[in-house]
């Protein structure tokens, strides 16, 4: 299963599109669609970086949602219906397969995708440096919905 254009959508939407290098709420370099990397090379983003292109990122953005799409497969081990697969991606890209592997969203997920309690285990990922943020509760928002659409 790849990610489909609702998920896209919603990780495009909601790391928004920056051409030019910017610190991120918790003050690391990021450029792009939130890209704190670039592929296929894995160098970090620095402050120094030279403006990406639109279609650059987009193709960036291709690369590196394999490897995102890639843990969410290799982590859940129930079948999923599209919509919970892009959600399960936008909350993985945002936080990462390690964040994703040891919550009790992959837990509750794995033992019954359609368990309702799951949207609850979505906004409990709503903090960055210790405190909460408005933009990131309003994305687990959007993903639970989105999961349970």
């Amino acid at each position: 299963m790849k990610t489909g254009q609702k998920g896209l959508q919603l990780i495009k939407d909601f790391e928004g599109w920056y051409s030019k290098p910017y610190l991120d709420p918790i003050g690391i370099p990021t450029i792009g669609y939130g890209f704190t990397y670039y592929m296929p090379s894995k160098r970090k983003v620095t402050m120094g970086d030279v403006t990406l292109t639109r279609a650059e990122g987009d193709r960036m953005l291709a690369e590196i949602l394999c490897n995102y799409e890639n843990d969410v497969r290799r982590l859940v081990t129930k079948s999923l219906r599209q919509q919970q697969f892009d959600a399960l991606v936008s909350f993985t890209y945002n936080l990462g397969g390690s964040n994703l592997s040891k919550s009790t969203l992959l837990k509750k997920v794995n033992r019954n995708p359609e368990d309702k309690s799951i949207a609850e285990e979505f906004v409990k990922w709503n903090k960055a440096g210790g405190k909460v943020l408005s933009g990131l509760t309003r994305r687990r928002v959007a993903e639970s919905k989105l999961y349970f659409s």
